[in-house]
């Protein structure tokens, strides 16, 4: 199964330990599915990282360590442009639903319900659900 974690998710699971998305950043560090990154998401981490709302709550050394775990998934360097009529209501996340055409993901997961990712449901193979959804259908 692979698995595309948005980066909220990836950073809720570093400010709020024993919620879904830490549940699911463990299950991967377990080997229960495939996790796809991209560089482009790399770069979004470490930016999204050094803002001063998270700097007090997120240290450096967190995110770091987690940048450098998650270079072992599977990291896509060059992503393609996704199809134009795809309604998303914030261009940043088109690369997300790029990474999940190129990796033909099973899902993509993310917390962010004002983007509009969740109200697609899905992209071709891809199933979109928030972390809550997506263990109670795949860790459960």
């Amino acid at each position: 199964m692979r698995v595309i974690l948005d980066t909220n998710v990836l950073l809720a699971a570093l400010i709020s330990p024993h919620g879904p998305p830490d549940m699911i950043y463990r299950a991967w560090h377990a080997k229960r599915f495939e996790l796809v990154t991209s560089t482009t998401q790399l770069d979004e981490l470490r930016r999204v990282s050094r803002y001063p709302k998270l700097k007090p709550i997120l240290p450096a050394h967190r995110i770091g360590t987690m940048v450098n775990n998650i270079q072992r998934a599977i990291v896509l360097d060059d992503l393609p442009d996704p199809p134009a009529d795809l309604p998303v209501a914030d261009p940043q996340d088109l690369f997300l639903l790029a990474m999940a055409l190129l990796a033909e993901a099973d899902f993509l997961v993310t917390g962010d319900r004002k983007a509009g990712l969740l109200k697609l449901q899905s992209v071709r193979r891809t199933r979109i659900l928030t972390p809550t959804q997506f263990c109670a259908e795949t860790l459960s």
